[in-house]
C-alpha cells in the first residue's frame, strides 16, 4: 500500500474514469451521456460535503480544549503497553461508531492520538487504523441509514415491504452476533498486526500537542473590541444557548443521534471549553487546515454516484448478483453486491435508494426474509469502507496522516471481518 496506493484525489479521479469505462460496457450510455450524468451529480453532496467538514473542524477544536485533552488523556493513561493501546482503542471505537457514524468516527482519531502521547512504542499507523476499523460497525448500530429509513412512515419502499421495526434489523439476533462477534475478533486482529519492535513507526509525542490559544493582549490594554473577543461572559452566554436547545431536543426525541445533532453538540461545547470567543476561533484556525480533502475530493465521489445511479450501473451490478443467487445465498451475494457498489456509491442512504428495488424484488421472489436483505445491504455499505478513503478522510485529517499510511491494515481487517459478517448473514 505504501508503494502503490496513490493519493486519496488520484485514487477518486481513478474512480471516475473506471465507472466511466464500465458505463459504456455495461449500460446503453454513449461517453456524452455519461459525462452529462457526471457533471449533473457532481454537486449532489454539498450539504453532506460541509457535515463532513464540520465533523472534522468541531471534533478537533472540541479536542484541543484543555478539558477535553485531560478527559481522553485520563483514559489513555489506562493503557500501559501498545498492545493494551491497540485493543483499548479498537473497543472504543467499536462501541461509538455503534452509537453514532459520526461521533465514532471523530471519538476514535482523536482517543487514538492521545493513546500515541501516553504509550510508548505504539505504531501510530496501526493505532490510527485500529481506531478506523471499528467504524465497520456503523450500519449495524443505531444511527444505521438503512434500517432507521425503513423503519419510518413514509419511505420509498413502504409500498413494497410496509415498516419494518427495528427489533427486526438492529437488534434482530443475526445482527446482534455479529456486531458482538466484530466487538470480539477486531481488538484480536489488529492486536496481532503489532509490528516487530524495528518495524513500529512511533510519533514524537510532541508533534500531536495542539497549540494552547490565550488571550495575548494585557487586559489594561484592550480596546472594546478585543474586550468582546476574550470575553468570558460572550463564549457562556451563546454556549448556554447551544446546550438549552440540546436539552430541548434530546427531551422531545430521546438519545437520537444525527450528524447535525452530533456537530451541534462538538461546537457548543467547543465554544464553552475554549472559554473566550479569540481562543475558540483560533482553534478552528488551526482545525480546519486538514479539512482541505474533503472540500475538494467529495464532490468528485458525487459525480461518480451520479453516473452509478442515472447510467443505471449500480443496478446492473446489484442484478448480475441476484442472477446467481438462491434463497440460501442470496443475503450472501446481497452483501457482497453493496461492499461492490459502495466503492463508487459511498453514501449508505444513497447507496439504499439505488438497491433496494432490484434486491427487495428478489427477496420477495426468493421468499428470502427482508430484514435481513435491508441489513445484507447494510453491512455491505460499511463492509467496504475500510478500503474506501471517502470516509477516512476526517480521521486521517485529526491524526495527520495519509490513506497508505493505513491501507495495508484495513485490507487484512477487510478479508477478516468479512468472513465474520458472512457466517452471520447465513447461519444467523
Amino acid at each position: 500500500m505504501q508503494r502503490y496506493l496513490p493519493d486519496p484525489f488520484l485514487f477518486v479521479i481513478i474512480l471516475t474514469f473506471v465507472v466511466f469505462g464500465l458505463g459504456l460496457i455495461f449500460t446503453d450510455n454513449g461517453p456524452y451521456q455519461m459525462v452529462q450524468h457526471w457533471g449533473t451529480g457532481f454537486w449532489g453532496l454539498l450539504t453532506f460535503s460541509m457535515q463532513m467538514v464540520l465533523v472534522l473542524v468541531t471534533g478537533h477544536v472540541l479536542a484541543s480544549s484543555a478539558i477535553f485533552k485531560k478527559g481522553l488523556g485520563a483514559l489513555a493513561s489506562l493503557s500501559k503497553t501498545p498492545g493494551q493501546a491497540i485493543i483499548y482503542v479498537t473497543v472504543v471505537s467499536v462501541i461509538a461508531s455503534w452509537i453514532n457514524w459520526g461521533f465514532g468516527l471523530v471519538i476514535g482519531a482523536l482517543f487514538a492520538k492521545e493513546l500515541a502521547k501516553k504509550v510508548q512504542n505504539v505504531d501510530y499507523r496501526l493505532l490510527i487504523a485500529s481506531a478506523y476499523s471499528g467504524f465497520i460497525v456503523w450500519h449495524g448500530g443505531i444511527s444505521g441509514s438503512v434500517p432507521l429509513t425503513i423503519a419510518t412512515k413514509g419511505h420509498f419502499s413502504e409500498a413494497m415491504i410496509g415498516i419494518i421495526p427495528t427489533n427486526e434489523t438492529i437488534f434482530a439476533t443475526f445482527n446482534v452476533v455479529i456486531v458482538i462477534a466484530l466487538l470480539i475478533v477486531l481488538p484480536v486482529i489488529n492486536r496481532l498486526m503489532m509490528p516487530t519492535k524495528d518495524q513500529t513507526v512511533t510519533v514524537d509525542p510532541a508533534l500531536l500537542e495542539e497549540n494552547n490559544f490565550q488571550a495575548a493582549a494585557l487586559e489594561g490594554k484592550m480596546t472594546p473590541a478585543e474586550r468582546l473577543e476574550n470575553s468570558k461572559i460572550v463564549s457562556f452566554l451563546i454556549g448556554i444557548f447551544g446546550l438549552v436547545f440540546l436539552f430541548y431536543y434530546f427531551a422531545t426525541n430521546g438519545f437520537k443521534l444525527n450528524l447535525d445533532i452530533v456537530n451541534f453538540l462538538f461546537l457548543f461545547l467547543g465554544i464553552l471549553f475554549h472559554g473566550t470567543p479569540k481562543n475558540f476561533l483560533d482553534a478552528v484556525l488551526n482545525a480546519v487546515k486538514g479539512a482541505s480533502g474533503i472540500i475538494i475530493q467529495f464532490p468528485f465521489y458525487a459525480g461518480i454516484m451520479g453516473m452509478m445511479v442515472t447510467s443505471g450501473l449500480a443496478a446492473v451490478m446489484s442484478e448480475a448478483f441476484v442472477s446467481i443467487s438462491n434463497e440460501f445465498t442470496f443475503p450472501l451475494f446481497t452483501f457482497l453486491s453493496a461492499g461492490l457498489v459502495n466503492i463508487f456509491v459511498p453514501s449508505g442512504g444513497g447507496q439504499w435508494a439505488v438497491q433496494a428495488p432490484v434486491m427487495l424484488e428478489a427477496a420477495q421472489a426468493l421468499n428470502v426474509s427482508i430484514p435481513k436483505t435491508a441489513m445484507a445491504v447494510a453491512w455491505g455499505d460499511a463492509w467496504t469502507n475500510l478500503i474506501q478513503p471517502f470516509w477516512a478522510l476526517p480521521a486521517l485529517a485529526i491524526a495527520g496522516l495519509k490513506a497508505k499510511d493505513i491501507m495495508g491494515y484495513c485490507v487484512l481487517v477487510l478479508f477478516v471481518s468479512g468472513v465474520v459478517i458472512s457466517l452471520g448473514l447465513l447461519f444467523f
